[in-house]
């Protein structure tokens, strides 16, 4: 009985244990993200570095746009035009670095954040006197400047996708989070400044407008609706996330004495963020969904044209257009090549089911039908190209019979040599060698070619006589052999 009383309590020390054991865990593991947790505050909270005063006077006297702003707006938008112009990206950063726009950007969104309609005012008044006038410069510049052309640094501003809605969102919460610190970061503002690039698109919807004017309309517009619309970008979202920002750290809203007036004044700036942040939304939206299609499209003609007849040639020429109103297309064509049979086109269609992006998108072929309706334009083209080809075969043939006219003469001019020298040997046994060489005179008026050939007698049975009857002799011969009209025979 002792030892089964024994027994129990030991158990019992023992389901104790386990208990503490767990307790002690949980309380380690409780620590241990109560550690983490105090970190990760300290690390991410700036509410304490906040100057709430400082950052609205610093916003508000950024606001102003008149005598020295204007010609430092007008300065820069002269310094990007030409940066974009020479496609030198180190002048267009230097443009963006001394551009005032960033100013009634900040005060919109602040304006909106702490309910102050006179704020919001000016900043909108002042950023679209910004903006005509630097669209103003911009064209005046590009529609003057004799040198103008499509580069690198205005093309990459007319098509924005969806990093340029991150590089925006995220720079402006850099931006405003180093405006509401203790102490300015002016590096980081400069940093945002040249990140987000509110000058360029700018300046080349001013080149698109005066390319509209003066060269092609189409194309010109084309440029300027997209530089201006990634310039909307860039500036709905810097206000959006200044707006966000200033939210969350919990600015004062401005009171008003007529509470009439205040709440009226803040259903007006709660509508116009709502306004600010639903064309935000669709741009992102339409942004994204462009991009996904570009990404899908891409995969499409690089992973189901890739058992095509002459595929490396359809895929090179391939194309493919987002269009949310009229319906997005991919393009391909045949032309040059083996044609692609309907079955072919069919499976290529149900294809588009397998990317998401493709959906309502429409596949065009262009081969044998586009080949007859343009069928005057493609006779043209082949006459033109063959007349190119029989200029170039008629060269070769030029060419080839100056080359056989060449070794002909070459042909001529060299001789047998070694039947020579045996034949020579039978029919004069006194030579005891044999030199053949070609010698080029000239008398200053003409050049003359010769065959020499330099003979050594044997002296022990050769006289001058008979040597000079033998030269006479093989001199004869070499020119009854070799065909030759003259020719020179030397003694060694």
């Amino acid at each position: 009985m002792e030892e089964n009383k024994f027994n129990f309590t030991e158990e019992e020390n023992k389901e104790q244990a386990v208990e503490q054991s767990k307790e002690a865990v949980k309380q380690g593991a409780k620590g241990l993200w109560l550690n983490i947790k105090t970190f990760l505050v300290e690390l991410l909270d700036f509410r304490h570095d906040t100057d709430r005063d400082a950052t609205i006077d610093a916003i508000k006297g950024d606001i102003p746009f008149k005598g020295a702003t204007a010609w430092i707006l007008i300065c820069s938008i002269f310094v990007a035009s030409v940066g974009l112009n020479a496609n030198s990206t180190a002048v267009v950063i230097g443009a963006m670095l001394i551009s005032p726009l960033m100013g009634p950007i900040l005060g919109v969104g602040l304006s909106i954040a702490i309910n102050d309609i006179d704020t919001l005012r000016k900043s909108l008044v002042n950023l679209s006197t910004m903006i005509v006038l630097s669209l103003i410069t911009a064209f005046l510049f590009f529609y003057l400047f004799p040198l103008s052309e499509d580069t690198s640094e205005l093309l990459g501003r007319t098509k924005p996708d969806i990093r340029d809605v991150l590089i925006a969102f995220f720079g402006g919460l850099a931006l405003i989070i180093a405006r509401t610190k203790k102490g300015t970061i002016a590096s980081v503002i400069f940093g945002v400044a040249i990140a987000t690039a509110l000058m360029p698109p700018l300046c080349t919807a001013g080149y698109g407008l005066a390319t509209a004017l003066r060269e092609d309309a189409a194309r010109g517009l084309e440029f300027a609706t997209g530089a201006m619309y990634l310039f909307a970008i860039n500036t709905v979202f810097i206000a959006l996330a200044t707006f966000l920002v200033l939210k969350l750290l919990r600015f004062p809203m401005l009171r008003y004495a007529n509470s009439q007036k205040r709440k009226r004044i803040a259903r007006f700036a709660t509508l116009l963020a709502i306004a600010a942040m639903i064309p935000a939304g669709f741009t992102f939206v339409n942004v994204l969904k462009e991009s996904r299609f570009n990404h899908d499209a891409k995969k499409f003609i690089a992973t189901e044209l890739e058992g095509l007849p002459n595929k490396n040639y359809i895929k090179k020429n391939a194309t493919y257009d987002y269009d949310a109103a009229n319906g997005s297309k991919i393009e391909i064509s045949t032309f040059g090549s083996d044609e692609i049979p309907q079955s072919t086109i069919d499976v290529l269609k149900q294809r588009f089911a397998s990317y998401s992006s493709l959906e309502g998108a429409t596949l065009t072929v262009n081969q044998a039908t586009n080949r007859v309706i343009n069928n005057l334009e493609y006779m043209e083209e082949l006459r033109y190209r063959d007349s190119l080809d029989l200029m170039s075969q008629q060269q070769k043939i030029v060419f080839l019979e100056d080359k056989v006219a060449q070794l002909s003469k070459l042909e001529r001019d060299q001789i047998p040599f070694t039947d020579i020298s045996s034949e020579a040997q039978v029919l004069f046994d006194k030579i005891s060698k044999l030199s053949y060489s070609r010698e080029v005179t000239t008398d200053f008026k003409t050049l003359d070619t010769l065959s020499v050939f330099t003979i050594k007698w044997n002296d022990s049975t050769a006289t001058s006589q008979s040597i000079s009857e033998d030269n006479v002799k093989l001199s004869n011969w070499l020119k009854q052999r070799l065909s030759l009209d003259t020719l020179i025979v030397k003694n060694r």
